[in-house]
């Protein structure tokens, strides 16, 4: 069950929000966790099983924690580390286990042997978010930055909760301890909710899905033919596609837990107007960054030694982070990429670029953060670098596309029926909501006006209406389309 279909739409979110508000203050947490596991189980039915029991070890282990104090440090780190274990042993084995194997068969291969025998594994659908909010809990009691949770219902509640239970945002335990015990529940901030969800169903369905279909279509072709402009087309369809993708998931889950009282920190904050990748970081995927920040690089020592150990640690963090996303090259060199140009941030941080206007600054960034994205897009490293000579083949620019005398159709034929009005319409409103500066000022007068002009939450509302008819309309007709980061 996903956001952006009919069944949670209109059977799923009306039922669980009636029954939840019909229910008394005391026992909400409880149809919260029903709730939450119905929702995940309706296409995890087995590993929801093991979802729960291993967050039941987790919060028997953090009493635990807690019954031995500081005198007993070595048993309290063999505490924290069999839960570690636990956790990063079940993620490895279903995330990674299928990338391993294909590594020996292929050593396997080389050394005249043949392969083994081995099943595919399924990948759990958010193992890799709600892994990280089990870890940070752990760690966090550990450090006595929090007490456990006072019953396992809250605890479970906090892994389990289905708005970013598949995707994030990455909810850390000390964010939403005291809202797991108590929290404000209004109309008022009930419509906020349901104002973020419409827009981030928005997002997805009538702005990513589009760009989507236009990234598919230009991917999804013979690349040896690929002319360079039409490459540029796909790599920039899919720069928007991702970031309305992931941004609009997450505001639907910000969306949602407003819905159910929660507050949950903002994921995404306009990433591709960002002047380098220090900051891009800093606005993209903002959870990952602050956990990756909080449980890894200030561990290693952040910025409090050498500045060849500090470049060590920036790559260490952007490894994993390429590693976190999944189990495939493409996305170690993704990581390995970023980790480069927030080096190369920290050796020229010194400049500051003064003389460098600020738009400059931004195009140049986003000009190399959609490069980054084709490691992101493609399956295989040799998919990455046939589509670099793509994008930088100007003998191919102005060609019309060519495809094989058996070919059914070509190129430009898919493009006709995909590049109409419509599909350029959305494109231009993409662009100008994702690449217009934070300084411009029509864009500062429209946040004022919203922050303090009496009619905002009426005219909300009927944005929100008019977004959300529009999105079930477009569901309803055309499907739906998985979300990109639930192969995370």
């Amino acid at each position: 069950m996903i956001f952006s279909s009919t069944i949670f739409l209109l059977v799923f979110l009306p039922v669980f929000l009636t029954v939840y508000y019909l229910t008394p203050r005391s026992s909400k947490n409880v149809v919260a966790l029903l709730g939450s596991y119905l929702f995940y189980s309706w296409g995890e039915p087995v590993f929801a099983l093991v979802l729960l029991s291993s967050s039941f070890i987790d919060y028997l282990l953090s009493l635990y924690l807690v019954r031995h104090g500081d005198h007993e440090h070595f048993k309290r780190k063999c505490v924290v580390a069999v839960s570690v274990a636990i956790n990063i042993g079940i993620l490895l084995y279903a995330k990674y286990s299928n990338f391993f194997m294909e590594q020996l068969h292929v050593t396997q291969g080389w050394l005249g042997h043949d392969p083994l025998s081995w099943e595919h594994i399924a990948l759990p659908i958010g193992i890799s978010f709600f892994t990280f909010q089990k870890l940070s809990y752990m760690i966090d009691v550990y450090r006595g930055h929090v007490r456990p949770a006072r019953n396992f219902v809250s605890y479970a509640l906090y892994v389990a909760l289905f708005p970013q239970l598949i995707a994030g945002p990455i909810i850390r335990y000390h964010d939403v301890a005291d809202q797991l015990v108590e929290r404000v529940h209004s109309s008022r901030k009930f419509s906020e909710g349901l104002y973020r969800f419409s827009i981030g169903l928005g997002k997805k369905v009538l702005i990513a899905d589009a760009m989507g279909q236009l990234a598919d279509t230009i991917f999804g072709y013979w690349l040896h033919h690929l002319p360079m402009h039409y490459a540029w087309i796909g790599i920039f369809a899919y720069s928007l596609q991702i970031y309305f993708d992931f941004s609009g998931y997450s505001d639907m889950a910000i969306g949602l837990g407003k819905m159910m009282g929660f507050d949950f920190l903002e994921n995404f904050n306009r990433p591709y107007t960002s002047r380098n990748f220090t900051e891009f970081w800093h606005r993209w995927h903002i959870s990952l960054s602050n956990w990756m920040r909080e449980y890894v690089y200030i561990p290693l020592g952040g910025n409090r030694v050498t500045p060849i150990r500090q470049y060590c640690n920036i790559w260490i963090v952007f490894l994993l982070a390429g590693l976190w996303h999944g189990a495939s090259w493409n996305f170690i060199v993704w990581g390995i990429y970023h980790g480069c140009f927030l080096t190369l941030d920290k050796i020229f941080t010194p400049w500051k670029w003064t003389m460098i206007p600020n738009w400059v600054l931004q195009v140049v960034t986003f000009f190399f953060v959609t490069l980054g994205w084709v490691f992101f897009r493609m399956e295989t490293l040799d998919l990455s670098l046939l589509y670099f000579a793509c994008l930088f083949d100007f003998s191919s620019w102005g060609q019309v596309y060519e495809f094989p005398v058996n070919a059914e159709r070509d190129l430009g034929y898919f493009l006709s029926e995909i590049i109409d009005s419509r599909t350029m319409f959305i494109m231009g409103l993409a662009t100008i909501i994702t690449l217009v500066p934070d300084d411009n000022r029509w864009l500062l007068k429209g946040r004022i006006w919203l922050r303090d002009s009496p009619w905002a939450p009426y005219y909300k509302g009927v944005a929100a209406t008019v977004v959300l008819g529009l999105a079930v309309i477009d569901i309803a007709t055309l499907g739906y389309h998985p979300f990109i980061y639930f192969q995370f």
